[in-house]
């Protein structure tokens, strides 16, 4: 069983340089890239155009944050029947910020430097789909006798509408492999997660007469630091097999005011909210505004004129693979057969796909090539010896699962 690294980097190349953030065009391009290569390897592909008004009116959507007319679905299975094995990696990516604050100003390039690859999506998460492309090359003469699936989606990074499109299209199998960064690790079980938007109100002067207005500003800050005693209660004993701080609560962006001499009277602030496993997006909501509204009523200012939460955006159900379930152990024994330790199974902060294909009681885990800490990150990168160890252990799975002839 072969893993071509040379493949695998020409292929990395070729997605980087298609610069896939949410709802753009190269959204629809890099499906269109994933739908040939699949092909290319003798895979029967369905590739699909999402109807996203019936989509957006079901009441499982997950939520979008960005503008899309358009969107795609891509599986490529290796025969007929239930797969034994779905192999989930999504093509969208998040913006780059600003170039230049790049080492070599193109996020949209490939560069390899140190046994490692930089571009913007190979650590989050094209390292992993071209990964599942190695895997399932690697196998490609073999006779299987289970099929498996690869499903490329998009809208992973604003609520997941590529798998849940793909899922409600009946692409269903008995598990699934997450090709997201793990460092090394098994993740069994994801935090949930919600975007939050709140509104603040003050009074606006000039900014010479600063005590006659009320600054926006200064009238968030109480509710900010409720934000975080509400993150620390919430906090305080988490369950295995999540870690430290699993179901943070931060501010991502702020905007006040519009002139520097004004005393600004309107603060809005978005960012994200942890869910606990157990928990519905209805009481964790219920939660988050009740503590609001008790900061608010603690301030003279804030009790007459209360802030106002909204919640827009993706929202993400917490997930896990059952207890005791066998795919873990399955999983488990395919990362060593690829050559390294033994990994543990972990629970993350953040929120995936998981929890879409758990919710069909389809047992599934993440596990791929590079670090979260490194996603979305300027200098975005991925060593090279993890994707080609993650490539490996797929081709494993889709051997113990899918059983050659």
């Amino acid at each position: 069983m072969d893993i071509d690294v040379d493949l695998i980097r020409r292929d990395l190349a070729q997605l980087v340089n298609i610069p896939s953030t949410g709802g753009s065009d190269a959204e629809i391009a890099v499906q269109r890239w994933c739908a040939a290569t699949l092909t290319g390897l003798g895979l029967e592909v369905d590739q699909w155009k999402l109807d996203l008004d019936t989509l957006r009116a079901d009441p499982g959507f997950p939520g979008e944050e960005v503008e899309r007319d358009e969107a795609w679905g891509v599986v490529g299975t290796s025969g007929p029947g239930t797969p034994a094995l779905i192999l989930n990696g999504h093509v969208d990516v998040v913006p780059p910020g600003d170039p230049d604050a790049w080492t070599n100003s193109d996020p949209w390039h490939v560069r390899e430097v140190d046994d490692r690859w930089y571009g913007r999506g190979v650590c989050d998460m094209k390292g992993g789909v071209v990964a599942i492309i190695a895997a399932a090359r690697a196998v490609s003469d073999l006779t299987l006798e289970r099929p498996f699936a690869v499903h490329s989606v998009i809208g992973e990074e604003d609520g997941g509408l590529g798998t849940f499109a793909t899922l409600r299209r009946g692409h269903v199998g008995e598990a699934c492999i997450i090709a997201e960064p793990t460092a090394g690790q098994v993740v069994a079980a994801n935090a949930g997660s919600l975007t939050f938007r709140i509104e603040v109100q003050g009074r606006a002067t000039h900014g010479s007469m600063r005590a006659t207005g009320h600054s926006a500003i200064s009238a968030f800050e109480l509710v900010h630091r409720a934000l975080g005693e509400l993150e620390d209660v919430r906090n305080t004993t988490p369950p295995e097999p999540f870690g430290v701080l699993p179901w943070p609560i931060s501010v991502g962006i702020l905007h006040a005011g519009d002139w520097a001499s004004t005393v600004p009277d309107q603060l809005v602030a978005e960012g994200r909210y942890g869910v606990m496993p157990g928990e519905s997006f209805a009481d964790a909501k219920s939660v988050f505004e009740r503590a609001v509204a008790r900061a608010a009523a603690t301030d003279p200012w804030l009790a007459e004129h209360p802030p106002v939460v909204t919640w827009p955006g993706g929202h993400f159900a917490a997930g896990r693979l059952p207890q005791g379930d066998p795919f873990g152990d399955q999983v488990l024994e395919a990362v060593v057969a690829a050559g390294d330790t033994r990994p543990e199974l972990i629970g993350a902060p953040y929120g995936s796909d998981l929890r879409q294909y758990a919710t069909l009681g389809i047992p599934t885990l993440q596990y791929g090539p590079g670090d979260v800490a490194d996603a979305h990150a300027v200098d975005e990168s991925v060593g090279i010896a993890d994707v080609v160890t993650s490539a490996t252990a797929y081709a494993e799975l889709i051997l113990a699962r899918c059983r050659p002839r």
